[in-house]
């Protein structure tokens, strides 16, 4: 139960606050915890099974990196809408066939955001919309050929690792 809370700062995309709270087993702590709205990954797969990954840079890291198209949720939207929208702003797809792959939490000691994730497959290639801040090449590639990339350490990103293994084992029980 939250006790106290103080807003130490507020942005665009995330909020920190200090909260100060009593767990159940009487605990009292006071937390940092960065409030952030969610967001929603999409493992997308073509007509020969390969898969998307974006090859994005990444400022935070000075550095590229691999990814699922992904997003945060605006507006309150729900998920699957927030995947619909990120999947043709950041890979130009249009997809008609769609099916949950859970959600991940990203760091739950101190980050409130929760990743939907999605599979989604009959697709329509269109035009990606990038945003003016996004720097993204747009990849394809089978999944024996994703899988090896993470077990290679060559993928690293959290949702993206999930969203492969989920995949792979979702589409390995289902043939």
């Amino acid at each position: 139960m939250t006790q106290n809370a103080k807003t130490i700062f507020s942005g665009q995309i995330v909020e920190l606050t200090l909260e100060t709270v009593e767990l159940a087993n009487g605990s009292k702590l006071e937390y940092e915890i960065v409030r952030h709205p969610g967001g929603a990954a999409i493992v997308v797969l073509n007509s020969a099974n390969e898969i998307c990954l974006l090859r994005q840079y990444r400022y935070v890291l000075d550095d590229w990196i691999w990814e699922l198209p992904a997003g945060k949720i605006d507006n309150n939207e729900p998920p699957q809408e927030t995947a619909s929208r990120e999947l043709l702003e950041e890979a130009g797809v249009i997809a008609r066939d769609w099916a949950s792959l859970g959600s991940v939490i990203s760091s739950p000691g101190v980050f409130s955001e929760v990743v939907h994730m999605f599979l989604a497959r009959d697709i329509e290639m269109r035009t990606p919309e990038h945003e003016e801040g996004e720097v993204i090449e747009i990849h394809w590639f089978t999944l024996p050929e994703a899988k090896k990339m993470v077990l290679d350490n060559k993928i690293n990103d959290s949702k993206t690792v999930i969203g492969i293994f989920r995949a792979v084992e979702l589409l390995g029980s289902t043939r």
